[in-house]
């Protein structure tokens, strides 16, 4: 019998893990499995080397790699390691990702594979926003509804997050992805964004889709974590609930995204007019310079750290919390190379149980993931790279194999809560 890959399931929404196998080896051969997946114009490439049991098959969901670009047993591992370059997803959300798999043994092909990653399910619309000054893409579930509804938010990098938004609709969920920087129509820089903007933006999605048990979520991730939180404490009669991936607890600066008239210790936003008061403002030990004098990779997370030492700067700039109307998730990570998203996380937390917090409030930490929770079943090898902002090299944190098993578990929390909090069932 030939050697042919078993790969279940071969087409699939991209948050659903693979079980890739391969059968009709010689037992205890050596093979080498490639994994090549075409993005964006781009291909990205994960290799690894393993033996065949002494039935003659190998199960990525039961052997770990005898050596290659991840160690262990991961069944999503050929795509998590993947390396390449551009973005990870193309242009035209439509269009999946097509993952071709090759069995090599002695430097012969012995099997192909294919399998197929899509981010919007069958009737899922695309629909795109620009009106009122918002800018933004609404991404509509298949079906007459009424759905629950989210706001998308990206961070420090600025942008419109269709992606997250795509495979949020194809749940069933309602998903505007809102722009606020670092997008045609849109100021280029976070610098004084003010916070009635996506007040506005609210408005919009809760009076366009109508929305099951009037449920209007927010989820951010970085500066829009902080965001996120920050939209739920000012405007608690529009937000229904919170999702705050690696969030902060305090008002940050402009920082990396900042416009350089107002600098990276300039206000970040604002709200009436007036700027609200950040993290680095007249406070004594807040210092850059752990993060301009590394000497080796910079991790902007070791300024921030400089920052808590001030306790009443901390307490003018601490989100309050204690306003939200609604439940509460947090996705951290343990090295997070950005800022302590954890001891964010936990401040965050804290601060809701003191005051009573009426509604759920729930805390996921991975400790050896970085920064970049993101997104499931995707490459998670871009580690240290350059702001697209500000264009200085630092690292995220985290390692691959970490990042990815937080990437999963993150949206697959994510997507529960939301499920539960939205009264979305099946």
């Amino acid at each position: 019998m030939p050697a042919a890959f078993s790969i279940s399931p071969a087409i699939d929404l991209i948050d659903v893990p693979r079980r890739i196998a391969l059968s009709g080896l010689p037992a205890g051969a050596e093979v080498t499995i490639a994994a090549e997946t075409p993005r964006d114009g781009h291909l990205w490439r994960a290799q690894a080397v393993f033996a065949a049991g002494a039935d003659g098959s190998i199960d990525l969901e039961r052997d770990a790699p005898l050596r290659g670009d991840y160690a262990g047993v991961a069944a999503m591992g050929l795509v998590w390691a993947q390396t390449g370059q551009g973005e990870l997803f193309p242009a035209d959300l439509s269009r999946p990702l097509e993952t071709t798999l090759t069995a090599a043994k002695g430097g012969e092909t012995v099997a192909t594979g294919r399998f197929s990653q899509t981010l919007m399910a069958d009737g899922v619309t695309r629909h795109p926003l620009a009106e009122d000054g918002l800018v933004g893409t609404l991404f509509l579930p298949a079906g007459e509804g009424p759905h629950p509804a989210i706001m998308i938010l990206n961070g420090s990098g600025g942008g419109i997050n269709e992606p997250r938004a795509a495979l949020w609709a194809s749940r069933g969920v309602a998903a505007l992805a809102l722009g606020y920087f670092g997008a045609p129509g849109l100021p280029k820089y976070i610098s004084n964004t003010p916070l009635e903007y996506f007040a506005r933006g609210l408005d919009w999605l809760r009076a366009k889709v109508n929305p099951l048990k009037d449920f209007v979520a927010v989820a951010g991730q970085s500066r829009g974590g902080e965001l996120a939180l920050l939209l739920g404490a000012t405007f608690p009669d529009k937000v229904s609930a919170v999702l705050g991936y690696v969030p902060s607890a305090f008002v940050h600066s402009g920082q990396a995204a900042a416009d350089p008239a107002f600098g990276r210790d300039g206000p970040g936003w604002t709200l009436d007019g007036k700027p609200l008061v950040h993290q680095w403002q007249d406070n004594a030990t807040a210092s850059w310079k752990p993060y301009d004098e590394a000497t080796q990779t910079r991790r902007n997370a070791d300024a921030m750290r400089t920052a808590l030492s001030d306790p009443a700067a901390m307490a003018r700039a601490r989100i309050p919390v204690e306003r939200i109307a609604g439940p509460v998730l947090l996705l951290s990570g343990g090295d997070d190379g950005a800022w302590p998203s954890d001891l964010y996380s936990l401040i965050v937390q804290s601060s809701l149980l003191a005051a009573g917090h009426p509604h759920e409030v729930l805390w996921k930490n991975w400790p050896f993931a970085g920064h970049s929770i993101l997104f499931p079943h995707t490459p998670s090898t871009r580690i240290a790279h350059r702001h697209p902002v500000s264009g200085i090299a630092t690292t995220m944190g985290g390692t691959p194999a970490a990042n990815a098993e937080a990437n999963a578990g993150a949206w697959e929390t994510a997507l529960a809560f939301v499920r539960r909090q939205g009264g979305l069932t099946g």
